[in-house]
């Protein structure tokens, strides 16, 4: 018997053992799952989802072309020298920001007034001696405190042999057509006013506030933000040399993410358009930028998409060709994944370039009844594991857009594009969207 109770007794201590053992690895792993925004961009596991249905556009992210009509009632009553451009409202209504030029600025050179909601002039934002670039990408903060714009000194007048916006073969209109006339002669020739006289327009016109003065201005465009009334305006990036062009505030209204380039890369780049007829499509390298003025140069490579926020703020994405790559925008080692795609897109594409195929065959039975039965097949019979040769399929192209809905969802539009100088040519075919589900990596509980 003494010889039965010691293994009974050792087998029931080991059970024991075992079963708080277990109990405790259950523990760990009904633990509430991490925030998103606690999750290190190196610790997300992704699931590629093809030509998914287009994102819902969030319609407080979009300006309209629209004019404010009360603004535009005062400018028509009491500013008749000045051209309102546009206007831009806050997110609540509360604020309306006026995009104008004086008859005698550069057509690119723009000034900024703010008003209330009823029509009235609060404060003019910018000096005499700052002109406002790219007026398409100004964009209030999702609180409305406060908005950002780039600008850089002014420019009276271009040369004689420059076309009226600045660059041979522009005259365009539409979204980021200001990019593409970017201004790169500092020239200071005089503006001839022999057509409008001063003191008859201050006899005529309403008394109005007096432009702030003293406001830092560079030889390149940087980022300037103010206050919802307007005041305040100041650069919070003064890197000379640098031009900052597409900018966005994270959705916490803290900080901006933005593409830079240096002036000797967009010469260059626009050389290089301008010589194949093309307009110019501006690229960068994606900053987070501080409204201290701190900033933190996240990548080395350029791209020309705009690069998104996560909706906790927490990360930023930014699109390279056919790679995704996401950013940890805070903590004290902020980290960086690339998540490469061409693999995805090339076997997405064989598969919709197919589907594409057997669409046109179906719609037309008259073709489809007079195919020799010896014709070969336009797409090679091949697997969709197979890696097909990128060249023989249409649809396979980079990425132009992504976006950002939901913590765990990136949406990224392909599509070939084409953008010249004479409009009418312009091309844009196979857009398609395709979809990142993001997730943590599942880490085993250690023994």
């Amino acid at each position: 018997m003494r010889f039965l109770k010691l293994p009974l007794t050792a087998f029931a201590v080991y059970v024991m053992l075992l079963s708080g053992c277990q109990n405790e690895m259950f523990q760990q792993q009904n633990t509430a799952p991490l925030a998103m925004s606690d999750i290190p961009a190196v610790r997300l596991n992704f699931r590629y989802e093809a030509d998914v249905p287009a994102p819902e556009t969030d319609p407080n992210l979009t300006q309209g072309s629209e004019r404010d009509a009360a603004v535009q009632a005062d400018f028509d009553a009491s500013r008749q020298f000045e051209l309102l451009e546009r206007t831009i409202a806050s997110p609540d209504k509360k604020r309306v920001l006026a995009v104008y030029r004086r008859i005698s600025d550069y057509q690119s050179e723009y000034r900024l007034d703010m008003y209330t909601q009823e029509g009235k002039l609060v404060r003019k934002m910018t000096s005499d001696t700052m002109a406002v670039h790219f007026p398409d990408t100004i964009v209030w903060a999702p609180d409305s405190n406060s908005l950002a714009f780039v600008a850089m000194i002014r420019v009276t007048q271009p040369e004689p042999s420059a076309s009226p916006n600045g660059l041979p073969g522009t005259g365009n209109s539409g979204a980021n057509s200001n990019i593409e006339t970017r201004q790169t002669d500092n020239t200071n020739a005089a503006v001839d006013n022999a057509n409008t006289d001063p003191d008859n327009v201050a006899a005529t016109a309403a008394p109005t506030p007096a432009a702030p003065t003293g406001i830092l201005t560079f030889r390149t465009e940087q980022i300037y933000i103010a206050n919802s009334d307007g005041a305040n305006t100041k650069p919070i990036t003064v890197n000379e040399g640098l031009i900052y062009f597409y900018y966005a505030w994270s959705p916490d209204s803290s900080v901006l993410v933005a593409l830079s380039a240096t002036s000797r890369e967009w010469k260059y780049l626009e050389i290089v358009a301008g010589s194949k007829g093309e307009m110019m499509i501006p690229q960068g390298r994606p900053r987070i930028i501080e409204l201290n003025g701190r900033e933190r140069r996240l990548d080395d490579n350029l791209t020309a998409v705009r690069p998104v926020w996560s909706p906790d703020s927490s990360k930023v994405a930014a699109a390279f060709e056919n790679q995704i790559r996401i950013y940890d925008a805070t903590g004290t080692n902020p980290t960086q994944a690339a998540i490469p795609l061409r693999n995805q897109l090339l076997i997405s594409s064989q598969a919709y370039d197919r589907e594409q195929q057997r669409q046109l065959l179906a719609s037309n039975t008259n073709l489809e009844a007079n195919v020799d039965a010896n014709t070969p097949a336009a797409t090679p019979d091949l697997p969709l594991s197979t890696l097909p040769d990128e060249k023989l399929l249409v649809s396979y192209n980079p990425i132009v857009e992504i976006t950002w809905p939901a913590d765990d969802l990136i949406y990224l539009q392909t599509a070939y594009l084409k953008r010249m100088q004479n409009q009418a040519d312009n091309v844009r075919s196979f857009s398609r969207w395709h979809r990142l589900a993001l997730s943590a990596q599942v880490t085993v509980p250690a023994k």
